[in-house]
């Protein structure tokens, strides 16, 4: 047997250097899939497009700019949290050629760092420029560039269902602790509530298997009156005391007033409120109603991709509901200024065959899948096969990339905490898995050059 057990050693360990052998593990990496990735990814013109560059002054960085891209990629690959993701690069000479980055008896402690980086590069990120340098580098490596497919699907975030009980619980939690705090450095009295009554009633409730409207309004209407205490102090508190709060306060403390109006309104009248607030912490998310069985209503961006012979770019990201049918147009457009080739054919679900869309892509000579109006021609049995090759390949290929992306690729549950960061984790979430279906075309394509 070939293979050795650690027990069997007594004195030392006989591990090849990776500086003296790096040839070796180099050409390892390349073999495995995330070497794939690695061959797929056009590192310097994405390093300049979101222009990312080294510190002039100080200590060197960790990471150089193009590791730090990397490791968003990689994220994406391991499909784990920040803490695991550095503690698996710490140990992985795979994951260290990767990110450009060569550890040897030194450990990376502060996990913090990769959301510091996803931080950086939200700011920096433009999705246009971004796909339209990527499409450039695997031009050659996708094949029927006139035949386009398009739909949307929505990327959820981490977030608990936001019954109005648990909303404005947050609400008054939050800003409580928050006036608490302020009072105490202060050095004056805080107001007279009944806060810890309700945290105790609010907490039973929440362990009750049935929740009954009986036990529900009560509590509704105290969560209700106390957050109008607690908002009508703060304003008091602000404006008696000259203190200067961050950004993120001020931002919090509005979110939590349109809560408070919004609950209100909906409480008295029944009525859902328009632009519906869901999360006290992340304010831009909204309900988007999917009309599905098992999830009727989701909550996080919706997106509209395009798919090219299998490879998937974003048309439109929106954490507003929109309907998907009215943004066709626009999806062949974006198709066209990729390839540079007029499209031919269209597959798309019926949401997009409306009357304006029919005339379009009539107009344009495009074949659709769509379901034909009116009398039928002669010919309809070749156009019925055509059909339903396209919607074959849209229903397969595209709706299947939906669910390999989120379960591969870290997009189930998108767990960045604001919209920027949500943004940049989908658009890498969604490129890491184009980039390793490029990297196996590639891989194929130098296989048959060398046989």
């Amino acid at each position: 047997m070939k293979l050795q057990r650690f027990s069997d050693f007594q004195h030392s360990f006989s591990f090849l250097s990776a500086t003296e052998n790096m040839h070796a593990y180099y050409t390892r990496f390349l073999e495995s899939d995330l070497g794939k990735i690695h061959l797929a990814i056009p590192w310097e013109s994405l390093v300049e497009d979101l222009q990312i560059k080294e510190k002039t002054a100080g200590s060197k960085m960790v990471f150089s700019p193009k590791g730090r891209l990397a490791l968003m990629f990689l994220k994406h690959y391991a499909c784990c949290s920040d803490r695991k993701l550095i503690e698996q690069l710490n140990s992985n000479i795979d994951y260290q050629f990767f990110c450009d980055i060569h550890l040897g008896l030194i450990r990376l402690t502060n996990f913090k760092i990769v959301s510091q980086i996803r931080c950086e590069l939200a700011d920096k990120l433009n999705i246009d420029l971004l796909e339209k340098t990527l499409y450039h580098h695997w031009q050659p490596y996708i094949d029927n560039k006139s035949q386009v497919t398009v739909d949307a699907t929505c990327y959820e975030s981490e977030l608990r269902y936001p019954t109005p009980t648990k909303l404005l619980w947050e609400a008054v939690d939050w800003l409580y602790n928050q006036l608490r705090d302020t009072c105490k450095y202060l050095g004056i009295k805080m107001l007279r509530t009944k806060y810890i009554k309700w945290k105790k009633r609010y907490f039973g409730f929440s362990k009750m298997r049935r929740k009954t409207n009986k036990k529900r309004r009560p509590l509704i209407r105290a969560l209700l009156g106390l957050l109008h205490k607690l908002i009508g102090f703060e304003a008091v508190l602000r404006n008696s005391h000259k203190v200067k709060f961050t950004v993120t306060y001020y931002r919090r403390v509005a979110t939590i007033k349109k809560v408070h109006q919004q609950q209100k309104v909906y409480f008295e009248t029944g009525k859902p409120p328009k632009n519906r607030i869901v999360s006290v912490a992340k304010d831009y998310l909204r309900p988007i109603v999917r009309g599905k069985e098992v999830k009727p209503v989701e909550f996080g961006a919706k997106v509209n991709k395009l798919q090219i012979d299998g490879i998937n770019f974003i048309e439109h990201l929106s954490f507003n509901a929109f309907n998907e049918g009215t943004r066709l147009k626009s999806s062949i457009y974006k198709a066209q200024s990729l390839t540079k080739v007029k499209t031919k054919v269209l597959g798309a679900d019926a949401i997009y065959a409306t009357n304006k869309n029919r005339t379009f892509v009539t107009k344009n000579n495009i074949k659709t899948d769509f379901k034909r109006k009116g009398k039928l021609p002669e010919n309809y049995k070749d156009e019925k096969k055509l059909k339903a090759l396209i919607t074959k390949e849209r229903a397969t290929r595209l709706e299947g990339s939906f669910g390999k992306e989120k379960e591969h690729y870290h997009l189930k549950r998108i767990k960045a905490k604001t919209k920027a960061t949500e943004k940049l984790w989908i658009c890498f979430g969604i490129h890491t898995a184009n980039a390793l279906e490029i990297g196996r075309r590639i891989q194929n394509s130098l296989t048959q050059i060398a046989a």
